[in-house]
């Protein structure tokens, strides 16, 4: 005898609505599974690299100093943060300077391409005192860290190791001098700052290679303004013995 109830229990376990619930219910296969992990995987990888450059391209960049010529501002090992928009944006260009390499280790891994920039001045503005990154003019896959002495227009003069601004005295708490005989930079100008152009010197006067001797730095080639020190370890001292606490997140002082 036809069971009705029995063939309309199996039409209903056949329909396509609960067909297609039992096909979305099926799990991928393991090769599947792996795949798709690995994309998501190399995906974060990427989107975490492209976040980086942004950052490291126009928000903030971490330095490290290597020489003493901003004693006893910056000492050697310490590692600083520079903001990228203090002053404008910053431009990227399409012009090779240079190559730096990645080091791991001290074992070098990956050649890096270092493309050339200009600060488009939006907002905010170059001030006396500041400790700026730039561009050295006379290497410009280089770096350089020095503070700003003269602005544009302004008129510089040092004479026996006073800084004069428009034949006024610059009383400023950031100069040190580690050498007794009188060098080269302690007599210089008067020179006026052409436009659109900084005059910079180190902290440590005696010991630093600055725009007493080489001129003065385009603004647009300043890459940002030094605010704060995040990591310091005298290189000359073991592990952990060289690491300076007390520096450790200390800010950068300037005129501001």
């Amino acid at each position: 005898m036809f069971n009705i109830f029995k063939f309309f229990r199996k039409k209903k376990v056949e329909s396509p609505e609960h067909s297609v619930g039992i096909v979305e219910l099926k799990e991928a296969s393991p090769s599947k599974q792996g795949k798709s992990r690995r994309r998501e995987t190399i995906e974060a990888i990427v989107i975490a690299i492209l976040l980086a450059l942004f950052i490291r391209a126009f928000v903030v960049q971490a330095f490290k100093i290597p020489s003493g010529s901003m004693e006893n501002t910056l000492l050697v090992g310490d590692h600083i943060l520079v903001s990228k928009f203090a002053y404008g944006l910053q431009v990227p260009k399409l012009s090779l300077i240079g190559w730096s390499v990645k080091r791991i280790g001290g074992v070098p891994v990956l050649p890096i391409p270092i493309m050339d920039s200009a600060v488009k001045p939006l907002w905010g503005g170059v001030e006396r005192g500041d400790v700026i990154v730039f561009r050295y003019p006379e290497e410009r896959e280089r770096d350089y860290i020095k503070r700003v002495v003269a602005l544009p227009g302004e008129t510089v003069e040092i004479k026996k190791r006073v800084i004069y601004i428009d034949d006024v005295i610059w009383n400023e708490p950031f100069g040190v001098h580690k050498v007794s005989q009188w060098t080269a930079g302690d007599n210089f100008g008067p020179f006026t700052v052409p436009r659109d152009h900084v005059f910079v010197m180190g902290d440590n006067r005696e010991r630093s290679h600055d725009s007493r001797f080489w001129g003065t730095v385009p603004i647009s080639d300043i890459k940002g303004r030094a605010f704060a020190i995040y990591w310091s370890r005298d290189p000359s001292k073991s592990w952990p013995k060289g690491i300076r606490s007390d520096r450790l997140g200390d800010g950068i002082p300037s005129q501001r």
